[in-house]
């Protein structure tokens, strides 16, 4: 919301320096995001009348204009813009002036002498236009003071405006707000009703009372179609972030920032018949002001006559019966239209507008005809014409519900003393009907404020209003008893470090996915899916990481990176249905690229499945998790996947990306990832102090051949599982297939390394030991030693 402080002044009876008025509404609410000047900081600009035009003698684009600026002379000026004409009115700035950057001096442009500079808006610091000189209408008075003209000693707030306060997207709230930080009497004009001069009338009625509280219209004949919108009122607009189109539309737009309703008018001439309030049927559909159709959606209210729709109620035109530059006969409408009506239908209809802004938000019902009353009160001033009388039609208003607030409440959740009469002081500063029942306050809300409800809502505009710099700067005093932690936890911050130091770079994904990533990375159709999701390509609630990390991938890759690795931890949301039945925290890392970054003492190889492993590993720690071969996964190729387990649990996969998805997704490689809960890191294992033996190691190598569907892994567990507390180390360390190893079996290399704490072991100790296992091998893998 963009607000003229000038005009706030004038409406809200107070004289508040810029800084200060910006700091009063931000500590009400209100926070101002931006203080812009109405212009630049310029002087010794005025109104000038150009006589004649000629061609500069020495350069194409450069013409020579004879000026009249009230000083009594002809001044010549060089101009390169190509708008100039004879007969305009234009700033001119003259010798001497200053404007941001520069000052304007005699000189002379290819030949020609130029004694100053006709200026855009730009030049203005109006805006960034400087296709042109700014053309001024032609009763501007040659030699007034530019800034005195155009009213430029103005600033604009940008208002940062919460949801709830739609009472304030208009100059009236605004202003009824300020008069109440401040402590000062607001008196906003009122519109004194227009006598009809003739009996044109629509007849109009609500076939849908809930949705429409009430509805007014009145015909105005006889618009003089070359009117034009005054340069006040355009300013106005202009300085609200609207631009001005025709006086009709321009009023509407002006009614709707002054007293924050919207209006609509409709060419009369265009109409047929009553105006009726109603939901849509089945089939209808409407061609909107912006040339897009509404097609038929439940419960989307419409304006109608005997033709059909006419309009969106409380959303937008319809394009047949909206006002041109020959419009001569005017319908306007104001209308309260119910917050519940409205919410919802723009977004249905991938619409933007104004009204449906306000609407959904609450607009004052009480101000409903006194905003048609404005409306015709500008529209004869500006364009002439004939009124005729008001028709209307009532549906249901919403109540006005009082609520109680109780003192004592009031001061428990502020925190800090504040006396009955300042609370309802405070409140019927806000226009809000305060009366006495007992020790307690019975507080009714004003017709525009749709955010009273609750005694809370009271509560916090008695802070706001009694004023927030009065809340006790007291330090807050606790009992903090430091809780058990267990030795071998570690907090996620540990996690993303151990994960970091591995060379990986977080990155942090939205929660929100495409339907797409789902079906893709998960094989997923029935996600959490979002019933009013932020953009069109986010509508589900994702159960894995991987898509968000391949996309990130992706767009590294897109900036020219080649050696991407990457980690997210976050929840996935599990379950079909409008709720997620689980919500695992979990962390995904995915690698693309070379194992190592570009380097002269190792050749450039590609990450593949083992490096992916082998992070996981040195993440969780040895001997925590176990890989199993077979994993499935959407997004894992299926046999470059492995699942991860944690005792007798699944807790995540590992693999490289399944090929149809690096075609995809169009990555020249596939990349390796593993996606694992997080839990099960989390938990880790409490350190156990070993002492250090004196004693020697012995190292035996077994080498054994075995069914190439058994996994080292499963074999390597039996073991450990089965061998005396002196073996200290038992690892595959060679793999080997081919001449001297029959066909569908594989060699596996052991090492076994042994060591006692309190003694030298002997040699028939360690064969013993080496037997056993070798003995278990032959007996529960069918092993047969390799020769």
């Amino acid at each position: 919301m963009k607000v003229s402080v000038k005009w706030l002044r004038e409406l809200a009876g107070v004289d508040l320096p810029v800084d200060r008025l910006a700091h009063v509404l931000t500590m009400g609410g209100l926070e101002v995001e931006e203080v812009t000047p109405a212009a630049g900081a310029f002087e010794g600009i005025v109104v000038a009348h150009v006589l004649t035009v000629a061609p500069h003698p020495n350069a194409d684009k450069l013409r020579v204009a004879e000026v009249e600026a009230g000083k009594g002379t002809t001044l010549t000026i060089v101009c390169g813009a190509p708008n100039v004409a004879a007969g305009q009115k234009v700033p001119c700035a003259l010798v001497g002036a200053k404007l941001p950057g520069m000052e304007i001096k005699r000189a002379k442009l290819r030949g020609v002498e130029s004694s100053g500079m006709l200026c855009s808006a730009r030049e203005l610091g109006m805006s960034d236009d400087h296709s042109g000189l700014l053309v001024l209408p032609e009763d501007a008075p040659v030699g007034m003071d530019i800034r005195e003209y155009l009213d430029l000693d103005d600033t604009v707030l940008t208002l940062k405006l919460t949801p709830n306060r739609g009472d304030c997207l208009s100059m009236f709230g605004i202003a009824r707000d300020i008069a109440a930080l401040t402590g000062k009497a607001c008196s906003l004009p009122e519109a004194s009703p227009v006598s009809a001069t003739i009996a044109d009338s629509r007849e109009v009625r609500i076939s849908d009372p809930a949705a429409c509280g009430h509805y007014f219209g009145r015909v105005i004949r006889g618009i003089d179609p070359s009117a034009r919108t005054p340069a006040w009122m355009a300013r106005r607009l202009e300085r609200a972030g609207l631009r001005p189109r025709s006086p009709l539309v321009d009023i509407t737009n002006f009614v709707m920032l002054e007293r924050g309703q919207p209006m609509h008018a409709f060419d009369h001439a265009k109409l047929e018949g009553a105006i009726d309030v109603r939901m849509a049927k089945p089939g209808e559909e409407l061609k909107l002001l912006t040339e897009q159709w509404a097609e038929y959606l439940p419960n989307l209210l419409l304006i109608t006559d005997a033709s059909g729709p006419v309009a969106l109620g409380g959303v937008m035109g319809g394009f047949d019966s909206m006002v041109t530059d020959a419009t001569t006969n005017v319908f306007f409408e104001a209308a309260y239209f119910a917050p519940e009506a409205v919410q919802g239908r723009a977004k249905a209809l991938q619409l933007t507008s104004d009204a449906a802004y306000r609407f959904e938000r609450g607009v004052d019902f009480a101000g409903t005809r006194a905003a048609l009353e404005r409306a015709t009160e500008l529209t004869l001033a500006i364009c002439g014409g004939e009124a005729g009388p008001v028709t209307q039609a009532r549906g249901t208003l919403p109540a006005r519900r009082p609520q109680r607030v109780r003192p004592a409440r009031v001061r428990a959740l502020l925190g800090y003393e504040v006396a009955d009469d300042d609370m309802a002081g405070a409140l019927r500063r806000l226009h809000c009907t305060v009366a006495r029942d007992g020790g307690d306050l019975v507080a009714t809300p004003p017709t525009w404020r749709f955010d009273l409800a609750i005694e809370e809502d009271y509560v916090e505009e008695v802070a706001r209003v009694h004023g927030y710099e009065h809340v006790p700067a007291a330090a807050p005093r606790s009992s903090v008893p430091m809780l058990d932690v267990p030795e071998g936890a570690r907090t996620r911050f540990d996690l993303k470090r151990a994960v970091a130091s591995l060379g990986y770079q977080e990155v942090i994904n939205y929660s929100f996915v495409s339907s797409q990533w789902e079906a893709d990375f998960a094989d997923n159709a029935t996600a959490v899916r979002l019933a009013n999701p932020i953009a069109s390509n986010m509508d589900v609630m994702r159960s894995t990481l991987v898509g968000g990390l391949v996309a990130a991938v992706k767009s590294n890759l897109n900036r020219d990176e080649e050696r991407v690795r990457l980690f997210e931890v976050g929840r996935c949301f599990l379950g079909a249905g409008p709720e997620p039945q689980e919500q695992p925290e979990r962390l995904g890392c995915i690698t693309y690229g070379p194992r190592m970054p570009e380097q002269w003492a190792e050749k450039a190889q590609a990450a593949d499945f083992y490096d992916a492993k082998g992070d996981l590993e040195a993440i969780a720690g040895a001997g925590l998790l176990e890989f199993r071969p077979g994993g499935r996964h959407p997004s894992c190729h299926p046999g470059r996947c492995a699942s991860v387990w944690a005792g007798d649990r699944q807790v995540g996969v590992v693999g490289e990306l399944h090929p149809k998805l690096q075609l995809k997704y169009e990555l020249a490689a596939a990349p390796v990832l593993f996606e694992i809960d997080c839990d099960v890191l989390l938990a880790g294992r409490a350190p156990r102090y070993s002492g250090v033996s004196r004693m020697p190691t012995v190292r035996r190598d077994l080498a054994v051949v075995v069914a190439e569907s058994l996994s080292a892994g499963a074999i390597l567990a039996a073991v450990r599982a089965a061998v005396p507390a002196c073996v200290r180390e038992v690892e595959v360390f060679d793999q080997y297939r081919g001449k001297g190893v029959e066909s569908g079996r594989k060699s596996l290399a052991f090492r076994i390394v042994i060591q006692d704490t309190a003694r030298t072991l002997t040699d028939a100790e360690v064969e013993e030991i080496v037997g056993s296992i070798r003995q278990l091998l032959i007996q529960k893998f069918q092993a047969s030693p390799r020769t």
